[in-house]
């Protein structure tokens, strides 16, 4: 299903809650508070998510945040039924192979936000062949990428990272490889455990991670089992990566660009900001990896072209924008909307983006996908 949208302008402004990069008379989604902290002296933040978020974002917001919806399900923190007696999923047949893989290696795939549904995931992989019954790399010399955002909203964001380590460990092992990206999730937990209440400049006054961190989903299980060895590796992730021709990156934004002119310069400096450990750095860095929609909207082809001009490839692939939010639907609470009819990756942009948020957390579809796509 691709859908796109015609009568845009980059110079128009949107009115109070209309998502950036969406004119007056787009289809938009409800009206929704984007991923951020309100302006202000911080307050103690509770000891987990409100049972009813607030109904509206404060009207002071600046202009570069862009929605991620507090609206959608939330799994309550006490639920832990997801953490014990997983079901076992069902063994399929090895992956295709790939003879046009560089270097012997197997065929390469990509998953999008998992947002703390670890059974899902493991049904997604296991349709793949990538994991068998037991949940372990079943694969061979396949090739894995996730996108970032492994926490938050779902039930079990400290089991996703525990299973993405597993795997990574099982699949060097057996010849291929399961690597991932940093997403803004993985940027908010961090700093909500580095720094917490302290304030940061926002841009619309002070805040802090952990009332964003609440705000957007934070989970107390996944605070409460978080352990150093979890930090360290969220820490040394990748912002940018480039497969056979696919620039791979969590965020729908040329943000990456204010970090450096290589791919290997925008990870060096990621890293570095990260090591520094400054509260205002790392609010900074994740502010701009919350931006979103750069190639949704009439210039959004050149938008992927500067990136690709950049740091090379053919075509970029991401994460973060959930696709019911690309197409302009959206889906309900109760999980029961037949609205999110995603069956798999969008692509847009003229052909040079492929938007891989199934909305796993709108009731929508966590995607496992082999790379290229035709279209």
């Amino acid at each position: 299903m691709v859908w796109t949208m015609a009568g845009e302008t980059p110079a128009s402004v949107p009115p109070p809650g209309v998502p950036s990069g969406m004119s007056a008379g787009s289809p938009v989604p409800p009206a929704g508070p984007p991923l951020h902290v309100p302006a202000g002296s911080p307050a103690a933040p509770p000891a987990a998510p409100p049972a009813v978020p607030p109904a509206a974002p404060p009207a002071d917001l600046p202009e570069e945040y862009t929605p991620t919806a507090r609206d959608l399900p939330i799994i309550e923190p006490g639920r832990t039924e997801t953490l014990i007696d997983r079901p076992a999923v069902v063994p399929v047949p090895e992956p295709a192979t790939d003879p046009d893989a560089p270097d012997g290696m197997g065929p390469l795939y990509v998953v999008g936000d998992v947002h703390g549904y670890y059974d899902e995931l493991r049904e997604a992989l296991a349709a793949e062949g990538l994991i068998d019954a037991d949940g372990s790399w079943s694969a061979g010399n396949a090739r894995l990428w996730f996108l970032g955002d492994f926490t938050d909203r779902g039930p079990d964001g400290i089991g996703v990272i525990d299973l993405v380590m597993q795997l990574s460990a099982e699949a060097a092992a057996a010849g291929g490889y399961c690597k991932a990206l940093m997403g803004n999730h993985e940027l908010l937990l961090l700093g909500a455990k580095r720094f917490g209440d302290t304030p940061v400049q926002s841009g619309a006054g002070t805040a802090s991670f952990q009332a964003a961190w609440l705000l957007n989903g934070g989970q107390k299980t996944d605070m409460d089992r978080l352990e150093d060895h979890h930090l360290q590796w969220m820490a040394r992730l990748d912002a940018v990566m480039e497969e056979d021709g696919h620039l791979l990156v969590h965020s729908d934004t040329t943000a990456y660009l204010d970090y450096g002119d290589s791919i290997e310069a925008v990870n060096d400096t990621v890293h570095e900001v990260l090591t520094r450990s400054e509260a205002d750095e790392v609010w900074d860095l994740f502010r701009k990896f919350t931006k979103r929609f750069a190639f949704r909207d009439e210039s959004g082809s050149q938008a992927v072209r500067e990136l690709l001009d950049a740091y090379g490839g053919a075509r970029v692939v991401h994460g973060h924008s959930p696709i019911p939010y690309l197409l302009g639907e959206v889906g309900a609470e109760d999980g029961e909307s037949e609205s999110v009819a995603v069956d798999g990756p969008h692509v847009y942009a003229d052909g040079l983006a492929i938007a891989m948020d199934g909305g796993i957390t709108m009731a929508g579809k966590l995607l496992v996908v082999q790379l290229p796509l035709a279209g």
